[in-house]
């Protein structure tokens, strides 16, 4: 695995294991690493033995915080329709969906413990990107461990993009956290959703000091709304994608790249990467690469926030909440209520 990082590093001081946010003289420093490699599709056990590899190799390195691609664990359907057109499906691909669902993990779950234990074996914060399983709905989830071993919680992506919309439900306002840990204010953000003006400003005002984007957009394009995310928030943005060859992904006929299988070899690249670490003043600290798997790292200078909120505050000094206001309904939105569990709930509470 290929290690990429920032040249030249901007801070040269030491590294700390666990950081004391109150100290506001010496701002120290946080070693973080975007893993950029494919899922092994259709094998969640495989995956997470691959996750453990790479997650030991960012370890190794003296990474603090490790953050996967979008959908690292289930797998990114790159390329597949599901057989669905307006008004009809195919029995193959509800067989597709099944398999898929099969990949999926429950929150929480054995894979969820697994990951936890992970994190506390290589004493990191750990930021994985899943495909998450309610029943027989699908969301496309990240998940947040401390180094202690501990899971923290998780974000449901609000809005899937396109087709993704027929294989995943939606989040919710109850699931947008930034999580306060001894390396800084951990957020995140899936793919398109980070173009939501109001949803980067609900996380702004949650405090987000390490904006991590799992994503699984390699358009050049990409760089740009990373880069305005770091200015506009003032914050580190670690974005994390795969890189993909067809080869990485079934053989037809039991997978078919809609549109353009034709046109693919087994080396095809399917997904480019193009994983980034930008700071909060705008600068490129490592990446973006487009190579290939590698592990991408870069030491955060967490007084960086601070001169850059010095220029722009936008949930603060730059704010205007009697001109403009955001209203988050961040309540669960549950689409069955059963009063006998809300009545055993109050009499509990008594």
């Amino acid at each position: 695995m290929a290690l990429v990082t920032a040249e030249p590093i901007i801070n040269e001081g030491p590294l700390f294991a666990e950081v004391d946010m109150a100290s506001d003289f010496n701002a120290p420093t946080v070693r973080a690493t975007v893993i950029q490699a494919s899922t092994i599709f259709y094998d969640t056990p495989a995956t997470l033995d691959k996750a453990e590899r790479l997650l030991g190799e960012a370890a190794g390195h003296g990474s603090q915080l490790v953050v996967f691609p979008e959908a690292f664990v289930g797998g990114y359907p790159r390329g597949s329709d599901f057989g669905v057109s307006i008004g009809n499906r195919t029995a193959k691909g509800k067989e597709e969906f099944r398999k898929y669902h099969s990949a999926a993990i429950d929150v929480p779950g054995p894979e969820v413990d697994r990951l936890a234990t992970m994190a506390g074996k290589y004493k990191v914060h750990l930021v994985m990107g899943v495909i998450e399983r309610e029943g027989y709905t699908l969301y496309c989830s990240v998940l947040f461990f401390d180094s202690q071993g501990h899971y923290l919680g998780k974000h449901r992506k609000i809005m899937p993009t396109a087709l993704e919309r027929i294989i995943w439900g939606f989040g919710d306002g109850s699931t947008i956290p930034v999580f306060e840990t001894p390396i800084g204010k951990i957020g995140a953000a899936v793919c398109w959703e980070n173009k939501m003006p109001l949803l980067r400003t609900a996380m702004y005002a949650k405090g987000v000091e390490i904006y991590c984007a799992p994503t699984a957009d390699s358009r050049d394009v990409w760089q740009a709304s990373m880069t305005h995310i770091a200015l506009e928030g003032g914050c580190f943005v670690l974005s994390a994608n795969q890189f993909c060859r067809r080869r990485d992904y079934p053989p037809p006929p039991e997978y078919v790249f809609a549109g353009t299988e034709e046109d693919l070899t087994p080396d095809s690249v399917v997904c480019a990467g193009g994983s980034v670490i930008i700071s909060p003043s705008g600068a490129v600290l490592a990446g973006p690469n487009y190579d290939g798997e590698a592990l991408i790292s870069a030491d955060l200078d967490l007084g960086e926030i601070a001169r850059a909120k010095f220029d722009f505050d936008v949930v603060g000094h730059y704010s205007r909440p009697e001109v403009l206001s955001l209203t988050v309904k961040d309540h669960p939105t549950n689409p069955v209520t059963f009063t006998s569990t809300s009545k055993k709930i109050e009499d509990n509470t008594k």
